[in-house]
């Protein structure tokens, strides 16, 4: 039996509760959000509740479903995890604050989001702050990161692992972006990041902010000219249909985090913390494989479609044109200032 996967009368039960915004009626309806993991065992597991806004096809989700199978192969069905996949619990923002409340147990998020709890995740939407994917990598490895990851349990959240989600580049409809003057006067959807719109306004572009769902008609009936993501947008969402210059401008590197609610964790042992930290470091070293194959399908897919890949970028002239906006965060925020200087350090 998937144990992964939800039953449909718990995401309903899961899902009023939720919209109520009550944690009481929560547990009512369900006795087990009363158990502690010292209380369970295989007959009658601790069950923790699992939100992501991705669909359940996508790599990310897999590496979730993955985690969520070797917490109950290492805690021999004593913890068992329900994934509700592709928003059914809400959005991120909605769904951290559920998190906080006890309501839902864990979720994956976006890091820029948890900014309202720790501003130091604002640097993590932050242009140009990685060198590459090396320097990325061993910048979230280090032991100062992983320190901050688990530094915000008295905000009613603390990080597990992270999992990659590539390098964020322009793509439009049929212009290329290869300096930032070439990024000026375009409108271009983005995140609903403080951090996003200071970047765009750095590069004279226009951020237009808008549900990811939205950007295919907004493409091709030419309400904005382009938008930023990685190489899956254009094949699994089908955006290089009507995108055709994908431009590798590479400017942020943004992780999402696996993130659980201090409510659920004051509900386990030490030990079945353990089992946790070790399934979710697990996950994230096999996802970042399985993330490389999936931007190189990626690629092969929308150069069948007809995309063109620009590579010719001058990314330093970004860099500079950007520079203005690490420097500002760096200074309103003394915990972004802290985080740029680990990434720093992972320079080596």
């Amino acid at each position: 039996m998937n144990h992964a996967l939800p039953t449909r009368r718990r995401a309903l039960a899961l899902a009023g509760a939720v919209g109520l915004g009550s944690m009481a009626l929560a547990s009512c309806g369900d006795p087990s959000r009363q158990m502690t993991s010292a209380d369970a065992s295989s007959s009658a597991p601790l069950t923790l509740s699992l939100a992501n806004s991705l669909d359940p096809q996508h790599v990310t989700s897999k590496a979730l479903a993955a985690f969520a199978t070797e917490v109950e192969e290492r805690s021999e069905g004593r913890l068992r995890i329900s994934m509700f996949d592709s928003g059914q619990l809400g959005s991120e923002p909605q769904v951290l604050g559920q998190l906080r409340q006890g309501i839902v147990d864990m979720t994956r998020v976006g890091s820029p989001g948890l900014a309202a709890w720790n501003p130091g995740y604002h640097t993590f939407g932050l242009p140009y702050v990685f060198d590459s994917e090396e320097h990325y990598y061993a910048a979230l490895d280090s032991d100062a990161m992983q320190r901050f990851f688990t530094s915000n349990e008295d905000a009613g959240l603390l990080g597990l692992t992270y999992f990659t989600s590539g390098a964020r580049s322009f793509y439009t409809a049929n212009t290329p972006v290869r300096t930032p003057e070439d990024a000026a006067g375009l409108k271009i959807r983005i995140q609903d990041m403080r951090t996003q719109v200071r970047m765009m306004s750095a590069l004279g572009a226009s951020p237009i902010v808008m549900a990811f769902g939205d950007i295919y008609t907004a493409l091709q009936t030419g309400l904005i000219d382009g938008a930023e993501s990685n190489e899956t947008a254009l094949d699994q969402s089908g955006h290089g249909e009507v995108a055709k210059c994908f431009s590798l401008t590479e400017h942020t590197r943004i992780p999402d985090l696996l993130t659980i609610g201090t409510p659920a964790w004051e509900r386990l042992d030490e030990q079945d913390r353990t089992t946790l930290r070790e399934a979710a470091q697990a996950a994230t070293e096999n996802h970042k494989k399985d993330w490389a194959t999936s931007i190189e399908e990626s690629y092969s897919a929308a150069a069948e479609m007809g995309v063109e890949f620009i590579e010719d970028i001058d990314q330093e002239a970004f860099r500079e044109a950007t520079r203005e906006v690490v420097d500002e965060f760096g200074a309103d925020f003394p915990e972004v200032a802290d985080v740029l200087a680990i990434i720093d350090q992972a320079r080596g």
